[in-house]
């Protein structure tokens, strides 16, 4: 890294792993880098206090290392990170007054879950025994479940509907990574589909 540029210090832009949302940002020198990548928590280099400081040190919400990514000149980072609670020390999600909400990322997420299921096969899953049930069962709880949406969709309870929608949802989810894919698959033959 290039901390010439900015006399020691380069900015390190923080960024939700799991939500994709900026939460921060703040500058590291190669202390606080090297600190951050040993201990797998984002630490930084305090301007005005002239010291190191671990984002969380006082209110207890730090941000997990995800991962740290440089950018093109070197001179900037990209730090990927899991928080254990709000990052601003106004309170706030983040410090530009944004809540950290993306459900959609969470589907990437649930689908990278069930990728490590599939390749761990941890007993008591209920993930792993679908996976061990075959393709064949696999198939059908997708078909089950789509059924019960239509049968929930005719009704007037929202609760049921929504619920059998996250069934089918996740089933396919599980029916896609059998099968070899992952749902940016899909979201690409749809993109290409409204083009």
């Amino acid at each position: 890294m290039n901390f010439d540029k900015l006399n020691g210090i380069i900015p390190a832009i923080i960024q939700d792993a799991r939500t994709s949302k900026i939460l921060m940002l703040g500058f590291m020198n190669p202390e606080a880098l090297e600190k951050t990548r040993r201990e797998g928590l984002v630490t930084f280099y305090s301007r005005t206090r002239k010291r190191l400081w671990t984002k969380g040190e006082e209110s207890g919400n730090y941000l997990h290392v995800a991962d740290i990514l440089e950018d093109c000149d070197n001179d900037t980072l990209l730090v990927k990170a899991q928080p254990d609670g709000p990052v601003c020390h106004t309170g706030s999600d983040t410090c530009f007054d944004e809540e950290n909400r993306n459900d959609l990322a969470f589907i990437g997420y649930l689908q990278d879950l069930i990728e490590r299921r599939k390749s761990e096969m941890p007993g008591g899953s209920y993930t792993t025994s679908l996976f061990k049930g075959g393709i064949n069962k696999i198939a059908q709880k997708v078909g089950e479940e789509a059924v019960e949406l239509v049968i929930e969709a005719k009704d007037s309870n929202d609760d049921l509907f929504l619920n059998e929608a996250a069934d089918l949802l996740y089933h396919m989810l599980v029916l896609l990574s059998a099968k070899g894919y992952h749902i940016q698959d899909v979201a690409g033959v749809l993109e290409a589909r409204h083009k």
